[in-house]
């Protein structure tokens, strides 16, 4: 019988394979023949098997098969300390500060002379020798999990908006707000997961509401201090109007789209990618999906995405341990979101963005820890299988998170 975990591992392998695939097929460039003529630089099986984004793959099938071997429950049992010595509220504040304190450290080491490393105008990047990665991508997931033990060590707390809810609401502002300024896409997502989590948790709606408005106060200052941020705004309002500047990446994105029809040019075959498109291995691999796989691409992406989420919500509504729940909640969110914005900016209905597609678009470090993460959501099915009534109550949906309030 198929498990709701089957569905993620199966998808999560058919992710990342057409994502190694892709990606070496956006990498493809015109190379020179000779004098008179030009030849292009093809794909080979080899060619894919030496390639750094194959041993990606690899690392990222190897911890999500760990991740999934997890005791999950013992260890967020275990978090928040064995019975009558579970952590006091004091002691919770404490934990949190250093949870926040050390994911801030992590992010800010891009500010460093000589760690730091800027890509197309944004120090996101931190390089050692030939490796690079993204302290935002391990600050996303991470904050992903502390927002979880915060909500569940403090859960009789929730509903009050300065014991519960105030505490977790600055540090995260803190981190995202450090992240958004050099990555504004990135930090928006992080915000919107965690207000995700904290409405399940149980925090009151409109107490949540009260931080929309500074949140887009802020999000409004970031793009009108910042040219290339506000340039983005003006090319998605009308993109032909700049057919050479800042508008030029939207057009060539939906012209890619436009190549693709049906079932597309075909693999290795697509036009846009040869100096045309920019980010084509990243944060516009969706386009070169589309023009070389066309339609019927595309909607196998989204309909990957989908297994993923709907086996996952069957996972998390099944399991009895309120943070694997929240952690759970945060991980479905952050891939849902992140996706559903990557197409939406490339399709044009959105501004530019420097959103990856999780798990297709190139990228190491941001792979390595979906998969891991996705890896908890499968130790949590089998740790629900593991059960001796499970077989009882499989098709009964447990329903223990706790009620968002409204009042």
């Amino acid at each position: 019988m198929i498990r709701p975990g089957h569905i993620i591992a199966l998808a999560v392998l058919a992710l990342l394979t057409l994502g190694t695939m892709m990606v070496a097929s956006a990498g493809m460039r015109v190379a020179p023949l000779g004098v008179d003529g030009y030849t292009t630089e093809g794909i080979t099986l080899k060619s894919i098997l030496l390639s750094r984004n194959t041993a990606y793959t690899a690392a990222a099938l190897v911890l999500l098969g760990v991740a999934s071997r997890l005791p999950v429950r013992s260890l967020a049992r275990a978090s928040l300390g064995p019975g009558a010595s579970r952590v006091s509220e004091r002691g919770s504040l404490m934990l949190w500060g250093l949870m926040v304190g050390a994911m801030f450290a992590v992010v800010a080491v891009v500010y460093f002379p000589g760690i730091g490393h800027t890509v197309n105008g944004s120090s996101r990047w931190v390089r050692f020798g030939s490796f690079t990665f993204q302290p935002s991508e391990i600050a996303k997931w991470s904050l992903v999990a502390a927002v979880a033990w915060y909500a569940v060590a403090r859960r009789d707390q929730m509903h009050s908006f300065v014991r519960g809810l105030l505490p977790v609401a600055i540090g995260s502002g803190l981190l995202v707000g450090l992240v958004a300024i050099e990555d504004l896409g990135t930090g928006v997502l992080m915000g919107a997961v965690v207000g995700v989590m904290l409405l399940a948790s149980g925090a009151r709606l409109w107490h949540l509401l009260m931080f929309v408005p500074p949140a887009l106060a802020a999000v409004l200052a970031l793009i009108v201090t910042s040219a290339y941020r506000a340039r983005r705004i003006l090319a998605f309002l009308d993109p032909f109007a700049y057919p050479e500047t800042h508008g030029y990446h939207m057009i060539q994105s939906m012209i890619a789209i436009a190549n693709g029809h049906g079932v597309g040019r075909g693999l290795r075959n697509g036009l846009q990618k040869f100096g045309y498109l920019p980010e084509d291995r990243t944060d516009f691999l969706f386009a070169v999906i589309c023009e070389e796989l066309g339609l019927l691409g595309a909607i196998i992406v989204a309909g990957l995405y989908a297994a993923i989420l709907l086996a996952a919500t069957r996972i998390i509504r099944r399991e009895r341990e309120p943070m694997l729940q929240l952690f759970g909640v945060g991980v479905t969110a952050t891939i849902g979101l992140q996706a559903l914005i990557n197409m939406i900016v490339v399709t044009g209905l959105g501004p530019t963005k420097g959103i990856a597609l999780p798990l297709l678009s190139a990228g190491g470090t941001g792979w390595m820890l979906t998969a891991a993460c996705l890896g908890v959501l499968i130790a949590m099915d089998r740790a629900h299988m593991s059960e001796p009534e499970a077989a009882a109550l499989d098709d009964e949906a447990d329903d223990t998170l706790w009620e968002p309030s409204i009042a």
